[in-house]
């Protein structure tokens, strides 16, 4: 599926529609807060010109007064839809992405970094967020300028024609910031990003860092693109300051020479003093330049943000078709399957097959594709070439929940999702039953240690500590809890002690009419007990038979290093 190449044009309207009432409201109140500003102009100068002539002006005066109090409550109730607004879009992005980032799965976190995704979900996602409401502050302050010259028009069109003499060098200094702030903004977020992807990674391996001594190192190597953060900031600031300052250039000349027209004007008892401090005060909301600047450099920078938003939605997440699997117990077959990750092939043409209810192993040396493998045939991802099929379905074709309940998944560092233990083990599609979890916990040797924590399986997860093992076991009894068709362990018990691997793989051994098991693993003990081995090399297979013929290759047992035969 090719995502669309209009994506980052899309998501805007695509957030506007999803706020449309409250951002309808907001182009209301602003638009009434803009008229109530162009009134107030010409009520001033009517009071005025009353005043003057010593004729009764009460009521031009309360009129006056009346505007200036509605004009502070139209911009109470524009600064609360706008927080409304932005809250809403942010909530409506960061659900958006969030969903699709987890749709499209590992490849998303291989081709962004986890940390830079989280810095587009974060930052990058609020900066967007403020898009629709920056686009109705704009459109009002828009509306002022325009509505300022349309004013001078009524008052003398000469007023208008000095004003629109000098405008067409206000637009091009406004189109050129707009596009100056984009660049520089989107530059800013990049930087940002890096430095996010960084610091995800060191607080990821803390303890490799501090058992190096390696703080100072880490630190630097973190903070090393401030520098050019901080040239993208100050190239920022430059745009703005440039722009800032050739508009306050600009902006004067053109309202004192509709001032000093107006004063002609008044020499010639064409123009009341009224209608000279109206004029004055329309060709200041005329040449209302420093506003737009502001709106512009925020919609800008929300511009930029939605940019990045939209190049994580545009990575291709993986369609589901609409077909149930057959009567059938877990027959696995990959078909000619190719995939590639950062260039490099890393399975070419792989032909495999698992009968149904048999355990295969799978090993071969480090960087051979072992655990893509694993992702592949649970359809976490779709191999670049050929197919994937269990009891005869291309996984393709499969509906995605009928697809999660068939395949189940164990990890080497699993995620432990959810509030309670309980929670953890039942994480998924469809709850299983609590008699089922704990039956599950014991098979995976976990309900010992489960029932020594304080409040045994509905303890927190925050509050339970565990080796790398006990957490391991937990993501086994996640997986035999769910059940399925098929079961993969991604090298889920490599942290396990040899007495508990040996427990475990009896078990898996023992339920024959159970799921069908694909291992990844890297101990001969736990190749010898499965019932085939499929080896890797070089990105395809290159034998598969028992563990026992296996290793009467010498090339074969060096994948295991040092270890002896069982």
């Amino acid at each position: 599926m090719t995502p669309p190449t209009d994506l980052p044009d899309r998501l805007p309207r695509a957030v506007l529609r999803h706020v449309r009432a409250r951002c309808a409201a907001l182009c209301a109140v602003s638009a009434a807060a803009t008229a109530a500003g162009l009134l107030l102009p010409a009520a001033l100068g009517r009071a005025l010109d009353l005043l003057l002539n010593r004729a009764p002006a009460g009521r031009w005066v309360a009129c006056c007064a009346g505007l200036v109090l509605l004009l502070a409550v139209l911009d109470g109730c524009a600064g609360v839809l706008t927080g409304t607004v932005d809250a809403r879009s942010t909530a409506w992005l960061r659900r958006r992405v969030t969903g699709h980032v987890l749709a499209v799965g590992p490849r998303a976190g291989a081709r962004f970094g986890s940390g830079d995704l989280v810095a587009r979900l974060v930052g990058s996602a609020a900066q967007a967020g403020t898009a629709p409401g920056a686009t109705a502050a704009l459109v009002a302050a828009l509306a002022g300028p325009v509505g300022g010259v349309v004013a001078l028009g009524l008052i003398d069109p000469w007023l208008a024609a000095v004003f629109l003499a000098g405008a067409p060098v206000l637009a091009l200094l406004l189109r050129a910031f707009a596009r100056d702030t984009s660049a520089c903004a989107a530059d800013y977020q990049r930087v940002q990003g890096r430095i996010a992807a960084a610091l995800t990674e060191a607080v990821g391996g803390s303890r490799t860092i501090r058992a190096a001594g390696a703080e100072d190192r880490e630190t630097a190597r973190i903070l090393r693109p401030l520098p050019e953060l901080s040239r993208a900031g100050h190239r920022m600031w430059r745009v703005q300051g440039r722009a800032s300052a050739q508009a306050v250039t600009v902006a004067p000349l053109l309202n004192l020479g509709v001032v000093a027209v107006a004063g002609l004007l008044l020499a010639r008892h064409r123009l009341t003093v009224g209608e000279v401090l109206a004029a004055s005060r329309y060709a200041a909301l005329a040449t209302g330049v420093g506003m737009l600047l502001g709106h512009l450099a925020a919609l800008s920078r929300a511009r930029a943000a939605t940019g990045r938003l939209a190049e994580v939605l545009s990575e291709p997440a993986p369609g589901y078709g609409s077909g149930e699997l057959p009567p059938g117990e877990g027959r696995l077959e990959l078909r000619g399957v190719t995939a590639r990750r950062g260039g490099r092939t890393v399975l070419d043409g792989v032909d495999l097959l698992v009968p149904a209810g048999a355990m295969l192993a799978v090993v071969g040396r480090s960087g051979t594709g072992k655990s893509l493998l694993a992702e592949l045939a649970g359809r976490l991802t779709d191999p670049d070439a050929g197919e994937v099929r269990l009891d005869g379905v291309p996984l393709r074709d499969l509906r995605h929940d009928e697809l999660r309940r068939a395949v189940s998944y164990a990890f080497e560092r699993p995620a432990l999702l959810g509030t309670t233990i309980e929670d953890t083990l039942s994480f998924g599609l469809a709850a299983p039953s609590a008699e089922r979890v704990r039956s599950a916990a014991r098979a995976a040797r976990a309900d010992d240690f489960v029932r020594r924590l304080p409040a045994g399986y509905a303890t927190r997860c925050a509050d339970a500590p565990r080796s790398g093992g006990e957490a391991q076991r937990l993501g086994l009894a996640r997986a035999f809890a769910h059940g399925g068709r098929l079961l993969i362990l991604d090298d889920a018990l490599s942290s396990l002690d040899t007495v508990t691997e040996h427990q475990i793989t009896e078990a898996l051994l023992s339920s024959r009419a159970g799921p069908t098991r694909l291992l990844i693993a890297h101990r001969t003990a736990t190749a010898a007990r499965a019932d085939a081995v499929a080896w890797l090399d070089g990105g395809r297979v290159r034998a598969v038979g028992p563990h026992a013929e296996l290793w009467r290759d010498p090339e074969y047992r060096a994948v295991f290093g040092e270890e002896d035969g069982t």
